[in-house]
């Protein structure tokens, strides 16, 4: 498969289509987008320059963006396709047979999809051996994390050949060893998710104040290291063994007592108006200062030795100020 890649076909154009466009442009690659809506040329072009602002990248790139109604167009001359339609199982099927017929046989076939694993679509392919999912994180532009999985018929080299390819586009790919609804990242989402609407519905907090402790609180700690790695590194010396000896029979008994709500009209209603309260018509601008601060984050985990999958090799190469060691 090749791992050598100048040209990307993204197809799909909505959002997480754009996000990729702007992201490969902005490493210098040449992309080819499809998508059958005749409008969706000017609102992808409008979203990849706002995004290429971003990424501190010259307007000029989009001189290296094609847009094509039919994706054969697009995908003739890739060295890697992302797909980035509905999330339909029956629509990817259809035109992942569709690629798979215009694409080179070395050309990896890769779909953003955020739930499907690929075995629910690859063998509508003649070469379902180069069919992997490659789910970003939203927006792809700015966040690294892409999970990588493939499927009963994905070969080993498709993956290799994926986890490099992002790897170069400057993501931090991770490999999912399982086909599983949702893959990893959004089921640890959806248990925080599922736990967060419980306490609502509850009455134990509300909608805005939840979202302050987690942003304030474990958040804080999760966007540089993770759940494990902060867990054991509160541990002291003992680590994580001292953690679960001490605090794994209440958090049994904590895990026996979440809850599993119904997704009912009030709840929905509750957490509607709540998160309508907390932003009070400031989306754009909340949207705006955090993409900005992504940005600030990512370049400071980098600084400091937290930014890439080796993060922890240079820890020793600083001092506990975080500044270089003496």
């Amino acid at each position: 498969m090749r791992t050598d890649i100048s040209t990307l076909a993204v197809v799909g154009a909505g959002s997480i289509g754009g996000s990729w466009t702007a992201l490969a442009l902005a490493k210098g690659l040449t992309v080819h987008a499809a998508d059958p809506d005749p409008a969706a040329e000017d609102r992808l072009r409008t979203a990849v320059a706002a995004h290429l602002v971003e990424l501190d990248t010259d307007a000029g790139a989009l001189e290296r963006l094609h847009v094509h109604l039919d994706p054969a167009g697009a995908v003739a001359p890739a060295d890697l396709v992302i797909e980035s339609g509905p999330e339909r199982v029956d629509l990817k099927r259809e035109l992942f047979a569709a690629l798979d017929a215009v694409a080179a046989p070395d050309v990896v076939l890769a779909s953003s999809s955020s739930g499907f694993g690929p075995s629910a679509f690859q063998d509508a392919c003649r070469h379902p051996e180069r069919v992997v999912v490659a789910h970003p994180f939203n927006p792809p532009h700015l966040v690294p994390l892409v999970e990588v999985v493939g499927g009963r018929a994905t070969s080993e080299e498709t993956i290799e050949a994926t986890m490099t390819a992002m790897t170069r586009l400057g993501r931090q790919p991770v490999r999912v060893r399982a086909e599983l609804p949702g893959h990893v990242v959004n089921r640890l989402q959806s248990a925080l998710w599922r736990e967060a609407y419980d306490l609502v519905r509850r009455g134990a907090i509300t909608v805005a104040d939840l979202d302050r402790a987690v942003a304030s609180g474990p958040g804080l700690r999760w966007a540089l290291l993770g759940p494990i790695a902060t867990q054991h590194l509160s541990g002291g010396p003992g680590g994580m063994a001292h953690v679960l000896e001490h605090l794994g029979p209440p958090m049994v008994d904590w895990w026996n007592d979440l809850g599993s709500p119904e997704l009912t009209p009030e709840l929905t209603a509750e957490l509607v108006d709540g998160v309508r309260a907390e932003m009070a018509g400031r989306e754009r601008d909340v949207l705006a200062r955090r993409d900005r601060a992504l940005r600030e984050l990512i370049a400071l985990k980098q600084r400091v030795g937290l930014g890439d999958r080796d993060q922890l090799d240079d820890c020793d190469q600083l001092d506990d100020h975080g500044g270089e060691a003496r």
